[in-house]
């Protein structure tokens, strides 16, 4: 291999530099002596031992003459010539130093005590590759390894590296291993045959195991699968820093357009001041001491220096004025190169380490000193060498980045669904259930969003959650505003009619103090019911139901009082009837305290025991924050309205018996169907305001409040008003008491009388 070649430059020149250098070994003059191990087994331990003994002489019993003065072993840029030397020198305990990565497929490092890496552990690069594979989304890969115990190796430790990082393999190609060329044949078109496992068209990407031969092997697959023929491949190959791009002098015209864009990890590498110069000059007649210069040179220019062998071999005369800058970077690179570097290194290690052997006592023991004092400065060694520094990319930029994933991934908004008897690479896309979310792709679940956000339309993304409240601002608040406001300044204007003209017989009818207190609490009913409407606050909170509660309790009591005084009246004008005594103020007085004091307690209750307080409701509204006020105790809610409907109930009963009794003020027809209003819309209240969520549940029971306010007095006092107004003639008691002596039937009372009875006017004074 001419590209081969810079490492034995690499080694020569790092020693001239040492011997040139009377700062390290400034008595010594170091040596070396090259072996070519043939990428072969057999031939690596037969100059793995021929280093061992004495020049020209081969002992296989490892009983050499005179050894050499060997003081380390630079070599192994394949793992199985790293392996099999250092099992050969740890038997004389020679340190070695390897410059190409090492993974031992049949022991760990420690059983390899005098063996040191000049690049870190090939996991590393591992690693690096599964980055690599996540930054660019290729989840969907094939593995291609050599079919020996290395590959196995490698396989070993990559496939369950892969699926811990989410990568999945769809295939696993075995490469053929190194061997003679006859059953290298074989070897070959049995990987032809499993041709078709890397046509995998969803697999765009491919990590290849480095070592040697693999890149050899792909060329000659992708040589001779056109033959076949075979459909070529359209892949990325990504490889460990071992895969080298070079070429023998007869594969200089071998098409390698398969792999452009391919991707392999460089060693860390500089370029040692005057390396360039010397590689830039060198001439056939630079070194006539370099056995290994004139095959590089034919080699590498397809030419012979022999004219004997020019006609032969079908090369041209070589005129030692070719250049090395027009070779391809498959045959020769002018600048030290990854590999090459770490050799150069190799060297200086050994240099130091003998420097510093030598400045020992004499107590220190030889080959334990440098062992020890080797192993320190590697260590320094690797400080230079950071992971950022030797393990780089560098690919060629595309328009498209290729896919290589199993299926098209899940984006946002939906979650991966895992297939049945599948790679968990495979996989189908389901979207997120309501009110989750997913913001990135791929995701194995959908998530919820913070308490204060919610997901968006498309399920992607979390948006914050606006606070909500019924407003006066918004149109419902605003109707409901002007309505309660309305509402007051009518009943505000028929109080004051009915103040206005308290003397006369329909203001009189039925008990003015229990008129006057009813138009009272309606006027605060309406009131109340704005402080259903703004942003909850703690007071508010605090006494809007309970108000409510009571104020409603007040006027459904005036009601009921006043049914029961028709009542009463109509029973005491019987003959000798007792219910006399108990028709007056003070009757009217007792009924509305009772019901009014029985609602109190309960609102006490309810305070003391468990009161309203604001709150924040997240689950009403995905997409809001409810402002609202929590009722604190339920049931204590519903007692309110219980007690509420009680009165209401007994109101309509008396209103309803009552409504056919003879009095020309008898109002209890008016009640009866303002009791029907009452009693329909908060009937209807409960299972609305069960079913209703967020603010419109504020909306209910306002609307709830004004609709029963207006029932009680929409139906009650505009007749009363359209009289005291509107016919005032018939707001004459002289009248009245006339039209009642005409319409009088024989055995009956006359309505003045009922009127009389029904004011609670003394008998004696009727006439």
């Amino acid at each position: 291999m001419p590209k081969m070649y810079q490492h034995i430059l690499a080694l020569s020149f790092a020693v001239e530099e040492i011997n040139k250098n009377p700062k390290i070994l400034p008595n010594l003059t170091l040596g070396f002596h090259i072996l070519n191990g043939y990428y072969s087994a057999r031939m690596t331990y037969k100059a793995s031992i021929g280093l061992l003994c004495t020049y020209h002489r081969f002992v296989p019993s490892f009983q050499c003459g005179a050894q050499k003065k060997i003081a380390a072993v630079i070599g192994g840029l394949v793992t199985e010539a790293s392996e099999i030397l250092a099992i050969i020198t740890a038997m004389s305990r020679i340190p070695q130093l390897t410059y190409g990565s090492f993974s031992p497929a049949h022991g760990e490092k420690t059983q390899f005590p005098f063996l040191y890496q000049m690049v870190p552990r090939e996991s590393h690069q591992y690693l690096g590759a599964v980055r690599l594979l996540q930054h660019f989304g290729w989840t969907w890969i094939g593995l291609l390894a050599v079919d020996d115990d290395y590959g196995d190796r490698f396989l070993q430790t990559v496939v369950p590296l892969l699926s811990q990082n989410d990568i999945c393999h769809a295939f696993i190609f075995r490469l053929p291993e190194r061997t003679y060329l006859d059953k290298y044949t074989d070897l070959l078109l049995e990987a032809l045959g499993n041709y078709p496992i890397l046509i995998e068209r969803k697999v765009s990407a491919c990590f290849v195991q480095g070592e040697p031969p693999s890149w050899q092997n792909l060329r000659m697959l992708f040589l001779t699968a056109p033959i076949l023929p075979l459909p070529p491949l359209e892949k990325v190959w990504i490889a460990t820093s071992q895969w080298d791009f070079e070429s023998l002098s007869i594969q200089r015209m071998w098409d390698i357009q398969h792999f452009h864009g391919a991707i392999t990890f460089a060693v860390h590498s500089k370029q040692p001041p005057g390396f360039h110069t010397l590689v830039h000059t060198m001439k056939p007649h630079w070194n006539k001491g370099d056995i290994f210069f004139q095959n590089f040179w034919e080699q590498a220019f397809h030419c012979q220096f022999n004219t004997s062998q020019i006609y032969v071999e079908s090369r041209k005369l070589c005129t030692g004025e070719e250049r090395l800058e027009t070779l391809p970077s498959t045959l020769f690179e002018g600048k030290m190169t990854g590999h090459s570097y770490n050799v150069y290194n190799a060297v200086y290690a050994v240099a130091h380490a003998m420097h510093a052997t030598f400045k020992c006592n004499s107590k220190c023991k030889r080959f334990r000193g440098i062992g020890v004092l080797e192993t320190v400065f590697l260590n320094v060694l690797y400080s230079w060498l950071t992971i950022s520094q030797w393990l780089s990319a560098s690919c060629i930029c595309v328009q498209v980045l290729p896919l290589s994933v199993c299926n098209d991934n899940c984006y946002p908004g939906y979650s991966r669904k895992k297939r049945e008897g599948e790679k968990f690479c495979c996989y189908d896309c389901a979207p997120c259930p309501e009110g989750m979310m997913s913001d990135r792709k791929d995701m194995d679940a959908c998530m919820e969003c913070p308490k204060d956000q919610h997901p968006n339309k498309n399920q992607n993304q979390c948006l914050p959650r606006t606070l909500s409240y019924f407003s006066y601002k918004e149109p419902l608040g605003i109707t409901f505003t002007l309505l309660a406001i309305s509402f007051a300044l009518i009943t505000t204007s028929v109080l004051g009619i009915f103040l206005k003209h308290k003397d006369t017989s329909i203001v009189k009818a039925n008990n003015r103090s229990l008129t006057y207190i009813l138009l009272i609490s309606l006027l605060l009913c309406f009131l109340s019911s704005l402080l259903f409407i703004g942003k909850p606050e703690k007071v508010v909170c605090l006494i809007r139901q309970t108000a409510f509660g009571t104020i409603f309790s007040v006027a459904l009591s005036s009601l009921l009082a006043k049914t029961m005084i028709v009542v009463l009246a109509f029973m005491a004008t019987r003959p000798g009837s007792r219910m006399r005594k108990w028709v007056g103020k003070r009757i009217a007085i007792a009924l509305v305290l009772s019901g009014t004091s029985v609602q109190v307690v309960i609102c006490i209750i309810w305070l003391t025991t468990s009161p309203p307080f604001p709150d924040m409701n997240l689950y009403s509204a995905k997409d809001q924050i409810i402002l609202e006020c929590n009722e604190g105790s339920g049931v204590m809610f519903y007692c309110v309205l219980g007690c509420m409907g009680l009165l209401a109930i007994a109101s309509f009963t008396l209103a309803f018996l009552a409504r056919k009794l003879p009095d020309t003020f008898n109002e209890t027809k008016f009640i009866t169907f303002s009791m029907v209003i009452f009693c329909s819309v908060w009937f209807s209240f409960v299972p609305t305001y069960l079913s209703t969520k967020g603010k419109f549940l504020v909306a209910v029971e306002n609307f709830s409040i004004l609709t029963s306010s207006a029932g009680l007095l929409l139906s009650i006092f505009p007749p009363k008003c359209y009289i005291i107004l509107m016919r005032p003639a018939l707001n004459d008691k002289g009248l009245l008491i006339r039209m009642g002596m005409q319409k009088r039937r024989p055995g009956t009372l006359s309505k003045s009388t009922l009127m009389h009875i029904s004011l609670g006017i003394p008998s004696e004074c009727r006439r």
